[in-house]
């Protein structure tokens, strides 16, 4: 140690130009860090996106938004689910078969979803990228079969779809709507993106 004595003056400006430094890294850190959080552009190009279903009631849909694409989620009541069997006879493709959107595992089955009341899709026809419309009523409505059995109506040239999507025979639609990837995170909250847990 020095015997020279301690310039206190010296030692406050130290001490005080020291903790601006600390305090202006963190500033400038914050921006650094907040940069690997994905940007707005990144989330519309394809970054998962979660959702609260609590408020969903049977009969009920809601949409969101993912990559640029309306997401439709369906409560379905124990009625709408009943009347997707037995249209097998009537339906273009009524196991998901087809490749052009292909299905994931978990949705190849009559209702094309992980649980049987919550039906989640891209809700785009797959004719001409129109965006087909709610016709849940059963029964005779314009452009739609006296024992219509509820589900999607294409607006523009006419196709088809049941409660779960599956488009009916000879109509312009190819394909069934798309069941983009998702997972349950709870009960109550579903990320469409990801097949698995973040």
């Amino acid at each position: 140690m020095s015997n020279s004595p301690v310039d206190a003056g010296k030692r406050t400006w130290l001490i005080a130009s020291g903790c601006a430094g600390v305090v202006g890294g963190a500033f400038t850190a914050v921006p650094f860090v907040s940069s690997f959080q994905p940007s707005e552009r990144a989330k519309a190009a394809g970054a998962p996106v979660e959702v609260d279903i609590s408020a969903l009631k049977p009969g009920e849909k809601m949409t969101v938004e993912w990559r640029g694409k309306p997401v439709w989620i369906v409560k379905r009541t124990p009625e709408q689910l009943a009347s997707l069997k037995g249209l097998d006879s009537q339906l273009a493709d009524p196991k998901s078969e087809r490749t052009a959107f292909p299905t994931p595992e978990y949705a190849k089955n009559t209702h094309r979803s992980i649980k049987e009341e919550i039906f989640v899709a891209v809700g785009i026809c797959s004719h001409l990228g129109c965006s087909p419309t709610d016709k849940f009523q059963t029964g005779a409505q314009p452009s739609l079969p006296n024992d219509w059995k509820g589900g999607f109506l294409c607006p523009c040239h006419g196709s088809t779809f049941d409660m779960a999507g599956r488009v009916y025979q000879n109509k312009p639609a190819p394909d069934n709507l798309e069941v983009p990837p998702h997972t349950y995170l709870s009960d109550t909250r579903l990320l469409i993106g990801e097949d698995k847990k973040a």
